[in-house]
């Protein structure tokens, strides 16, 4: 009498929650999710997504961090140019923060530098020498060095592996708002 039921999988589950938590309405989620070919739901799903899952820990497991990694690029989205900030932990090489703005100075990258010092603590802050990071650090009072080549590398591997995905996301946000 009643038709198969088409589960969805928990990795378009956890993309659909993504792009909420970056700021998305649950309609716009359903275009973006849409759009990118991933799945197609309706607003209500994500909306019952949410209520599902939002009380969770996406990642449960919490590892020891020595320092953070700091970068920051330049995008195109649309006609406008944004700059994607990252922090990774370069020992799990886990993403600890994304952040877009207009601008690139002391001022955001204070900001940047204070959330994830406000999440995961206070560690010693590694950057490709931007003359913003170091007044940033001796304002919040944390140990600032030039990474190394290794750490240059493993940064520039793990935004080439999210930016296409983060620069898809983006435009669908600029142009939805």
């Amino acid at each position: 009498m009643f038709g198969k039921r088409n589960r969805t999988s928990s990795w378009y589950i956890e993309s659909g929650l993504y792009l909420y938590f970056l700021g998305l309405s649950t309609i716009n989620v359903t275009k973006a999710l849409s759009f990118l070919h991933i799945v197609k739901r309706s607003h209500v799903a994500i909306w019952k997504w949410i209520q599902k899952y939002h009380s969770r820990k996406i990642i449960s497991k919490r590892k020891k961090i020595d320092e953070y990694v700091i970068d920051e690029i330049i995008l195109k989205v649309g006609s406008e140019y944004i700059w994607l900030w990252i922090a990774i932990e370069p020992e799990n090489r886990q993403i600890l923060a994304l952040n877009i703005s207009k601008e690139r100075n002391m001022l955001i990258a204070e900001r940047f530098i204070s959330s994830l010092v406000q999440i995961h603590g206070k560690h010693p802050v590694s950057t490709d020498g931007g003359t913003w990071y170091p007044q940033a650090c001796r304002f919040l009072n944390v140990d600032h060095h030039i990474h190394s080549s290794l750490e240059k590398s493993l940064i520039e591997r793990e935004r080439c592996s999210t930016l296409r995905t983060e620069q898809k996301v983006l435009t669908i946000i600029f142009h939805a708002s």
